[in-house]
């Protein structure tokens, strides 16, 4: 299901009815800042789990060498 002309022009008139003209451009910045955060949180939420699992390979690493230390000893 896609959106045509039509339908489209549809909507932004309905938008202009409920909403009014003045209200538009602050609904616009308030999609634009909730966008902007919601990126911003993911990029974060990714950026911690690559130090996670940096942070658990790291700690892996560190295991396995002291295992194979011990078996040499």
């Amino acid at each position: 299901m896609s959106l045509g002309f039509p339908e489209i022009i549809l909507i932004v008139l309905f938008v202009l009815l409920v909403f009014g003209a003045k209200r538009i451009p602050e609904l616009a910045r308030a999609l634009g800042r909730a966008s902007y955060e919601f990126k911003k949180a993911k990029n974060t939420l990714e950026n911690e789990g690559r130090e996670l699992t940096d942070a658990a390979e790291k700690a892996a690493e560190k295991e396995d060498k002291e295992r194979q230390e011990e078996k040499k000893s």
